[in-house]
């Protein structure tokens, strides 16, 4: 089996495979380091989004606190590499798109969001390999959020 980013866009985009320095017998989810490990990457990221001023605009964003988001991103990431489909059993399809309409998201809100999750995943000692794969689909998903003109 070859681990799968799970892609839920509404265009039906082809799953994004991850190959580098893997068994092809586990999933990214278990290469991260399973539940414990994507769980410290989403704290991470919504601790640096409270902390660091240069993020306020999508802190704005969310709801305060923001349990709920940080609980529906880990549940939404589990699914998407491979572990655990969290999200789809308790919500359904994710909808990304759909579901981030009401947000005003442009260009800055996409940077901040990837900025966040870069430092995040830095933060907590991700390979170099493995981040760079993971911001190229994060870009990916990031910039087809955006749905307002800069």
């Amino acid at each position: 089996m070859v681990p799968v980013l799970r892609t839920y866009a509404s265009h039906g985009a082809a799953p994004t495979r991850y190959h580098h320095g893997m068994s092809e017998n586990q999933t990214l989810y278990e290469i991260i380091g399973g539940e414990s490990r994507l769980r410290e990457l989403v704290d991470r990221f919504y601790d640096l989004m409270e902390l660091e001023p240069e993020f306020a605009g999508i802190h704005a964003l969310h709801p305060k606190p923001n349990d709920s988001s940080r609980e529906k991103l880990f549940m939404f990431l589990s699914g998407w590499m491979g572990g655990p489909d969290l999200f789809i059993e308790k919500y359904g399809h994710p909808r990304l798109r759909a579901r981030h309409l009401p947000f005003g998201i442009g260009t800055s809100e996409r940077d901040q969001w990837l900025r966040a999750m870069a430092w995040a995943m830095e933060d907590i000692g991700i390979d170099d390999d493995l981040r760079l794969r993971l911001m190229t689909s994060f870009y990916q998903t990031a910039d087809w959020m955006r749905n307002k003109a800069d």
